[in-house]
């Protein structure tokens, strides 16, 4: 194969099938001297006329009829492994679909996603995965990981790709019979009642906390947890109130009758939440299918998540 261009194999298949250098020549998409040339170049390879003038047109050598079959073969080759695009069906798809969440983001994706699951791809999986920042990008590289959905400012390198879904922001949580609860907080209110702290692995508890330290602003922390499933059952048991996202809060106001919410009596931050993916899986059908279906569940329209 040393010194073959491997760009004048469809010239060689494009005369054999047309058996002229000009009905080639359009087949190609190119002028007739650029086919001329093509020939003469695996003329002067192969040390063989290759094809020949006749009565019935350009008629190939037997060394031409030899190498016809292994030309077509590597043409469609070449179509088939690197020019088609990969078909996709989520009917059929028995993929697991990981997604890296944080526990707030399970309460607010895994069960809409869950829903269209069944009825979209009903053979595929989903497998949430919590993972340290570093983890997650290794993971996108590599593809472990399908995509990271929610609060993830360190995915912001060259690599990664990402779209914005909708804004979060926090609110407060007690027990029904607090003697802060169904008014409006006073700051001083705030700062003095016991508070209960999650320092979750997700991020998002990081902006409420650096919102409060780059205003000088201190709250006594009686309980930090990393857990944020328990603390319903620890609210109704003692006079604490928690700050949270608010997904949290109205998911826990559903279930439990003994818990109230209510307005932060300060202008806490929001944060955005967005969906991260590797640009080496951009092209992906079956991860930009994902992409699309996050992005048509969650966005500013469909927030279910009051305001």
């Amino acid at each position: 194969m040393e010194g073959l261009d491997l760009n004048l194999i469809p010239y060689l298949v494009a005369i054999e099938e047309t058996r002229n250098v000009s009905r080639a020549a359009e087949r190609l998409g190119v002028n007739q001297p650029r086919v001329s040339t093509a020939l003469g170049k695996l003329r002067d390879y192969f040390r063989d006329p290759l094809f020949v003038r006749t009565s019935h047109g350009m008629e190939p050598t037997p060394r031409a009829l030899a190498l016809i079959p292994a030309a077509r073969d590597v043409l469609n080759r070449i179509e088939k492994g690197m020019l088609e695009t990969e078909d996709f069906d989520p009917k059929t798809c028995a993929h697991t679909f990981s997604i890296a969440l944080s526990d707030v983001g399970e309460i607010v994706f895994l069960p809409r996603l869950l829903q269209e699951f069944s009825v979209r791809a009903p053979n595929a999986n989903l497998r949430s995965v919590s993972l340290a920042p570093d983890s997650i990008e290794r993971g996108l590289e590599s593809g472990d990981v399908d995509l990271a959905v929610g609060y993830f400012p360190d995915l912001d390198g060259n690599n990664f790709f990402q779209q914005r879904l909708f804004t979060h922001r926090f609110i407060c949580m007690m027990r029904s019979d607090h003697l802060l609860a169904k008014r409006a907080i006073t700051v001083e209110e705030f700062l003095s009642v016991g508070h209960a702290v999650v320092r979750a692995g997700g991020r998002s508890q990081e902006v409420l906390e650096q919102y409060l330290e780059k205003k000088r602003l201190c709250r006594r922390a009686v309980l930090e947890t990393p857990h944020f499933m328990s603390l319903p059952l620890i609210l109704t048991r003692t006079n604490l109130i928690a700050t949270v996202p608010h997904a949290i809060g109205f998911a826990y106001l559903d279930d439990h009758a003994s818990i109230v919410l209510a307005e932060p009596p300060l202008p806490l931050p929001r944060f955005d939440l967005k969906q991260h993916w590797h640009r080496k899986f951009h092209n992906s059908p079956r991860g930009a299918w994902l992409r699309k279906l996050v992005s048509e569940l969650f966005n500013d329209v469909m927030d279910e998540w009051p305001r």
